[in-house]
């Protein structure tokens, strides 16, 4: 079989020529789509089930959350194993399927199992899905260096403008905001007042949340004109909560300001974000969806943060504090120089060896073909360029030239025990 591979080649070398430059240019074009990374994503095919349910204990949790989750999601297909953690107010479920399953077909059929384990659920509680991303995912930190604004403003500035830009950036499954005080309005009720007014807390929360929205109603015709009636009642400020009507006594409206101060606050924090000893600092994380390329997505988000530049107020500006890219570009240059080194050693050693330029050609032109085959390879089965599989490319390259000597040497051999077989020469 061997034998009239070998011969086949011969008669054919025009067609072996054109296929050896074909696989070299796919190859080529390969190493342009390869997603590059600096690290290998080792990390296992899961779903994150995350649900909140605010002031509940760790076992409280466990029992109307975590377990009925847990349950019923593991009628799913394709399932390795199912993974529970309950914590104060909060629980999550990771559901780990085999690795051949595409993430986002193990997404979708998550979310309908969770659509019916809806109903087993305390009331007002609802799980959502994770980020679409993995445990290296993290690729590109930044802080916001705002001098002249305090923490509050910060956060709200990265919560409702940078954050929400960022994440139209192709590739970016999440922006994560850190740091600063979450701003929210505080009722601080004197319990006294509760009591000779005659109003429970409750009717406090409840008028709060029944006043701050706004109400649709029909269209009224006047005089051939037709005007739209809307019931405007979102708070904007202080003034509209301490307005707001909780109950009445002996027939005098109670309003909020009567029973309790309001005042601009932060919300509850568990620790502050440090950025080295400087102060606090407010900043995102963006984490990059599965399976994208790494270098194209930081890039892009450079390119994103630079536009959004333009819109922050005067003397606001992005600190890098955490970028991968520059890691992938070292880890990549690196094992481009030492990869580029071998390849002119064992080069020099063949020809040094052979002493031949022919069939030195002959072993040397392997060694780009058969990396170009390697990162055809690389796309079809999914793994990014990174240190591990370039380190693995590398190294394989003693073996390629160790196998083109063998041929060669086999060869002349051959030929030499050929034309001194004394049949052949009376022949």
């Amino acid at each position: 079989m061997v034998q009239k591979l070998i011969g086949l080649a011969l008669r054919n070398r025009l067609v072996v020529l054109l296929i050896a430059g074909g696989l070299f240019a796919w190859g080529i074009y390969s190493v342009k789509q390869n997603p590059i990374d600096a690290i290998p994503d080792l990390s296992e095919n899961q779903v994150i089930v995350f649900t909140e349910w605010m002031g509940r204990s760790p076992q409280v949790i466990e029992d109307q959350v975590t377990y009925p989750l847990v349950s019923n999601l593991q009628g799913i297909p394709k399932i390795k194993n199912i993974r529970g953690t309950s914590m104060f107010g909060m629980s999550f479920v990771y559901v780990i399927f085999e690795d051949n399953i595409d993430v986002y077909w193990a997404r979708t059929r998550v979310l309908e199992r969770l659509n019916y384990a809806q109903r087993l659920l305390p009331q007002g509680v609802a799980p959502s899905l994770g980020p679409d991303g993995t445990g290296v995912g993290h690729v590109f930190w930044y802080t916001i260096d705002a001098k002249d604004m305090d923490l509050g403003e910060q956060r709200a500035l990265e919560d409702w403008y940078v954050k929400l830009a960022l994440q139209t950036v192709p590739g970016v499954a999440e922006v994560a905001s850190f740091g600063g005080f979450e701003k929210q309005y505080q009722l601080v009720v004197d319990p006294v007042k509760l009591q000779f007014y005659k109003v429970s807390l409750m009717d406090v929360m409840n008028k709060v949340k029944a006043n701050n929205n706004d109400v649709g109603g029909r269209k009224f015709e006047m005089s051939d004109m037709a005007y739209i009636i809307r019931g405007l009642g979102y708070v904007k400020n202080k003034e509209d909560l301490e307005s707001i009507a909780v109950g009445n006594y002996s027939g005098i409206p109670v309003r909020i300001k009567d029973i309790a101060s309001v005042q601009m606050g932060g919300d509850l924090r568990l620790g502050i974000f440090d950025e080295n000893g400087m102060g606090e600092k407010v900043g995102g994380i963006v984490v990059m969806r599965y399976a994208e390329n790494a270098e194209k997505v930081i890039e892009a988000v450079k390119k994103k943060m630079g536009e959004v530049q333009k819109g922050l107020p005067k003397g606001v500006s992005f600190n890098v504090a955490y970028d991968r890219s520059s890691l992938i570009e070292a880890s990549i240059e690196n094992i481009k120089s030492k990869l580029i080194e071998e390849i002119a050693v064992v080069c020099i050693i063949v020809i040094l060896f052979l002493f031949h330029w022919r069939s030195a050609l002959s072993i040397i032109i392997q060694i780009p073909i058969t990396i170009a085959v390697s990162f055809i390879l690389l796309n079809a089965f999914g793994v990014s360029s990174n240190i591990m599989s370039l380190t693995g490319i590398a190294l394989a390259i003693g073996v390629i030239v160790d196998n083109g000597i063998i041929m060669s040497e086999n060869s002349y051999r051959n030929l030499s025990e050929w034309q001194n077989n004394p049949a052949n020469k009376n022949g």
